[in-house]
């Protein structure tokens, strides 16, 4: 049993709503208290995590009953936290649209498999962010690749870390697929 501080219900919401709700919590812990998100998206497994190692903070892990996901989050202390960056590198829908043709262009959506399937990009690749760090090998490090997902935040976790990992090719696409108005393809049989 995990002794928490603090439970923050972002049941219901998709990305970015359980990362919003989780950042204005954690800044009423102390430092060492621990911060309970509830979620059912499945997305915010790895957006959690992915943020939390991004500021400092300790992610603890996650456990699912009855299809809620409770994350568990140590708040760093001070010295300990980073200030929360975003990637610098970003393109809009519509500069993405005018690249979907380029070969030398590789669009990565890290969305997860349900979100996908429901409609994504033509020609683009799903690695969910959760699996991104296993699967780089995957990725080509001589195209630009264009980040998606819903709205751009999940995506701009993606791209930090592929940067982290030499990729120096890398754009987030914002507003993402919740602005989307390009060609949509559906994986759905």
């Amino acid at each position: 049993m995990i002794k928490v501080d603090m439970t923050v219900d972002a049941k219901g919401l998709s990305c970015p709503m359980p990362i919003v709700r989780t950042k204005k919590a954690i800044n009423e812990l102390q430092p060492g208290q621990v911060l309970e998100v509830q979620a059912t998206d499945k997305g915010s497994k790895a957006d959690i995590k992915a943020w939390a190692e991004s500021t400092g903070h300790q992610y603890v892990g996650t456990i699912e009953e009855n299809g809620v996901l409770k994350h568990y989050i140590r708040k760093a202390a001070e010295s300990e936290t980073r200030k929360e960056t975003t990637f610098p590198h970003v393109v809009s829908n519509e500069q993405l649209q005018e690249k979907l043709h380029d070969p030398d262009s590789f669009v990565l959506d890290v969305r997860e498999p349900a979100e996908y399937a429901f409609g994504h990009i033509p020609g683009a690749v799903s690695i969910p962010l959760g699996e991104l760090e296993n699967r780089m090998a995957e990725l080509p490090k001589d195209k630009t690749i264009y980040v998606v997902c819903r709205t751009g935040t999940r995506s701009d976790l993606a791209a930090q870390k592929l940067a982290e990992k030499g990729f120096d090719r890398v754009r987030n696409v914002v507003p993402g697929m919740s602005q989307w108005n390009g060609p949509l393809d559906s994986a759905q049989s």
